[in-house]
């Protein structure tokens, strides 16, 4: 039954992670988003970690993915124009993601461990006096630091990208230029004028 539970969550995992990637219409993406969230959710709770599984639907279905949908819907892509800005850089893209791919492979095969390192290793349970949510933070803290500092690291990198690949210069509206605003001096922002009586100061 539990292998059964594993391959039918994964198997739906991968699938809806890849119509994430494949779906023309952004808030299709974004529902099959939430749903490779639940199907993680679901792994996570075969292997035990359910504080992550309930961390992974509280957080990321109940906030990050409802704020994609409402971002997505909101604001007023002009998705004809990236796609064909897409297909302009597709040789650049597809040269780039070429040499990248080149890289991985020639790392994995003739990366090897060193001597004494066991590759794969299952971590055992919660020692006993520990609970499931502090063994899980004192494993994600100390011995898996690097990589959990470097997953929040991928995700500020999509962030940034997603914030660049829907920027647009809009005409016509003030925005703050911190550049000016610490050029200005006091010579040119402040005037004195004194004005007669029953009469105003022109500006």
């Amino acid at each position: 039954m539990a292998a059964f539970a594993f391959y039918l969550f994964a198997g739906l995992l991968l699938t809806s992670g890849l119509m994430v990637i494949t779906a023309k219409n952004p808030v299709h993406s974004v529902l099959w988003l939430i749903l490779a969230f639940f199907n993680a959710a679901g792994l996570f709770i075969l292997l035990g970690a359910e504080f992550l599984a309930m961390l992974l639907v509280i957080v990321y279905v109940g906030a990050v993915a409802v704020l994609f949908l409402f971002v997505v819907m909101m604001l007023d892509i002009d998705f004809k124009a990236l796609q064909r800005g897409a297909l302009q850089n597709l040789p650049l893209g597809l040269a780039v993601s070429g040499v990248i791919l080149a890289e991985v492979l020639l790392v994995a095969s003739g990366w090897t461990a060193g001597q004494g390192v066991i590759v794969h290793e299952a971590l055992a349970g919660p020692p006993p006096g520990m609970t499931n949510t502090q063994w899980i933070g004192s494993q994600l803290y100390t011995r898996y630091f690097f990589v959990f500092s470097m997953s929040g690291l991928i995700l500020l990198a999509a962030m940034i990208g997603a914030i660049v690949l829907t920027h647009r210069r809009r005409v016509g509206i003030k925005k703050q230029s911190i550049a000016a605003q610490n050029a200005r001096t006091p010579g040119g922002t402040v005037a004195v004028g004194k004005a007669a009586i029953g009469q105003g100061v022109e500006l």
